[in-house]
């Protein structure tokens, strides 16, 4: 298992500096961290009160990696996850929240184990991760990359403002759905041609 600080590295690296796109529901964001986020953790980097775009753009690279190990990784418990989930759930976790832990759950129920689809991390989730573990230790980190791209794509299916994240303006694979692959096998990548398939329903993006 890498060290969890290389993992929130990686992942300051896979968000990228400064955005604001206005079809983002995060927001104003830097290095993934959102207005939203520091908003709720009270950083006001500019001391004037107000807690706007200007803190967001003066935020550090290491301050990021910081709050997400503090809030992304440890706080939500994805330290209690077996080792081979770990850095799949926690990138997933400062990209769409709760929604991480709940994909994971929903993986756990489909594989047969008793547990509530709730976006928390407890004794029951931990105790059916580990068991889906045990019984698939090599084939669950793929599940749930693979799960996570399904998530994505339903996504983009039922809003299409979002499909420009899922699919590049060319027609290729978009951010979310090569981020999804990194953490799966290549042999369970879709092919160019599966994924036109897959998205040949979508309008053409603008």
């Amino acid at each position: 298992m890498q060290d969890v600080r290389r993992l929130a590295e990686e992942i300051v690296a896979r968000e990228g500096g400064f955005v604001n796109d206005p079809d983002d529901p995060g927001g104003a964001t830097n290095f993934g961290v959102t207005i939203h986020t520091m908003r709720r953790l009270g950083i006001d980097l500019d001391g004037n009160g107000v807690i706007d775009e200007a803190d967001v753009r003066a935020l550090s690279r290491a301050r990021a990696v910081d709050i997400f190990i503090e809030q992304y990784y440890h706080r939500p418990g994805i330290d209690r996850l077996p080792g081979m989930l770990r850095a799949s759930v926690f990138d997933m976790q400062v990209n769409a929240g709760a929604n991480a832990v709940r994909i994971l759950q929903g993986l756990l129920r489909e594989m047969g184990q008793e547990v509530a689809v709730d976006g928390v991390i407890g004794p029951q989730t931990v105790a059916a991760a580990e068991a889906a573990a045990r019984a698939a230790p090599d084939h669950i980190a793929d599940a749930y990359g693979i799960a996570r791209r399904n998530y994505y794509l339903r996504l983009a299916d039922a809003r299409p403002p979002l499909r420009k994240f899922a699919r590049t303006r060319a027609g290729g694979k978009g951010g979310w759905i090569r981020r999804a692959e990194e953490f799966i096998a290549p042999r369970y990548h879709l092919s160019d041609a599966e994924f036109q398939q897959r998205v040949a329903a979508w309008s053409a993006i603008s």
